[in-house]
């Protein structure tokens, strides 16, 4: 069932923004009279699951989900139908209007994409607000593994500055400090620089994004139902000092002396309730879990916004998430971080979404990659919106339009490299899946 849902939330996000895409191109292709011929979610190769024509165009679902197009007449596109451009040019015909129109319609398919992710990031920012942990209320310093480490990162540290600029919420650290060259810290008092190398890069994209954690006063959250700590009375709020008889500082030393105990054991937690030491006897379920969950009440904010507010703060949110989209670029191409291998077709992205239906996630992850085809969409590659784009800006300057056969190879080349990059993505996918039986 978990994996069923995880399909259809990825199939449902895909074709939500394909759609609008696609009606970003058909809308003002219509309202310039162009002619429409195909509107399609997913591509129809050799056949199409559905189709129906109504008035000029067909409307179909095709069987290959890596997309969606719409066939607009007089346009060389990936269908490569040349027999049309062989005849006298119509007025109705994309190749007739003037090249402004033309841009437009072409520019239609990102500009939805980017207004939809705005349109989500600020409901869901006047509806739920933005919680996150300010890197001001890390007291304790951060907390690093082997990872972290190699990047120069010590327990302790306290996060000043990112490439300069303050850091602000530490919830996007990691991910600053992997598209950062330089951080600077404080370390017992001291100002630290650290100069961040591919190397460490490298380790964190293989190992993954959990080296950088936080400290924390182990106080009791909750606990878990029918846990040895629920039986035994541990209560939220508690702050635990002790485990048999060792003393605890921070939650990580609670979870480090937890993994020395072996399943069923028996065990003391002393806890500081109110004031009062108080001393509970467990015994550690055959997972060896004492079912305690940590709190993060003293460090995390919410910043609630009403309607007026949610809108330039949802602006705000879409061009970060754009250009932190843009930064990655230099980690993707780096040949010494192997961002590349990282990168996630359809299988990896299926793997991501949750095995139980979440909205937040849903309309997030939505607006996310609505962002993410937009970008790139705009790459200058022929055979992409951002393709016929640039040779619209090349017409409009230069005064004359590139001659059909450019455009025809550039579409050839265009088409390569598309699905060049397809392959390479389709093949990480393909390897991650056969690393996990090797």
């Amino acid at each position: 069932m978990g994996l069923l849902i995880q399909i259809l939330t990825f199939v449902l996000i895909i074709s939500i923004l394909v759609v609008l895409h696609e009606f970003g191109h058909y809308l003002p292709a219509k309202w310039f009279g162009t002619r429409v011929e195909k509107f399609y979610l997913f591509f129809d190769w050799k056949f199409s699951l559905f189709k129906k024509k109504i008035g000029e165009t067909e409307w179909g679902i095709g069987w290959l989900p890596l997309g969606g197009y719409v066939k607009i007449a007089g346009m060389i596109d990936e269908s490569m139908d040349t027999e049309q451009m062989q005849k006298d040019p119509e007025p109705w015909e994309f190749r007739s209007k003037p090249a402004w129109q033309r841009l437009i319609i072409m520019l239609g398919g990102v500009t939805v994409n980017f207004f939809l992710a705005w349109i989500i990031y600020s409901a869901l920012l006047f509806t739920n607000g933005d919680t996150y942990i300010p890197a001001d209320n890390l007291k304790y310093g951060i907390l690093v593994d082997s990872v972290g480490q190699k990047l120069g990162l010590q327990t302790g540290d306290k996060i000043l500055t990112i490439d300069g600029k303050k850091s602000v919420k530490f919830t996007d650290a990691a991910k600053d400090i992997l598209f950062g060259d330089e951080l600077t810290v404080d370390r017992d008092g001291n100002t630290v620089t650290i100069q961040i190398d591919d190397a460490g890069k490298k380790d964190f994209l293989n190992k993954g994004s959990n080296f950088l954690t936080y400290r924390r006063r182990p106080f009791v959250e909750s606990t878990q139902k029918n846990s040895a700590a629920e039986k035994a009375g541990i209560q939220k709020g508690d702050l635990i000092t002790a485990v048999n008889g060792e003393k605890v500082t921070y939650y990580s030393d609670f979870m480090k002396k937890m993994q020395t105990f072996d399943a069923h054991e028996n065990i003391s937690i002393a806890v500081d309730r109110n004031g009062a030491n108080t001393l509970f006897d467990l015994k550690l379920s055959d997972k060896k879990i004492a079912g305690i969950f940590p709190s993060n009440a003293d460090l995390t904010v919410t910043d609630h916004y009403d309607l007026l507010a949610s809108v330039p703060a949802g602006f705000n949110k879409t061009i970060k998430v754009l250009t932190d989209q843009v930064r990655q670029f230099k980690i993707i191409f780096n040949r010494k971080t192997e961002g590349y291998k990282k990168v996630k077709g359809p299988i990896g992205i299926v793997e991501m979404m949750p095995t139980a239906w979440d909205w937040d996630f849903f309309w997030g992850f939505l607006a996310y990659f609505s962002i993410w085809l937009a970008f790139v969409n705009l790459l200058p590659i022929p055979a992409l919106d951002g393709g016929h784009v640039m040779f619209l800006l090349y017409e409009m300057i230069s005064g004359r339009p590139p001659s059909e056969k450019v455009l025809e190879r550039g579409q050839i080349v265009g088409f390569i490299i598309v699905m060049g990059l397809m392959v390479v993505i389709f093949g990480n996918d393909i390897w991650n899946v056969i690393k996990r039986f090797l």
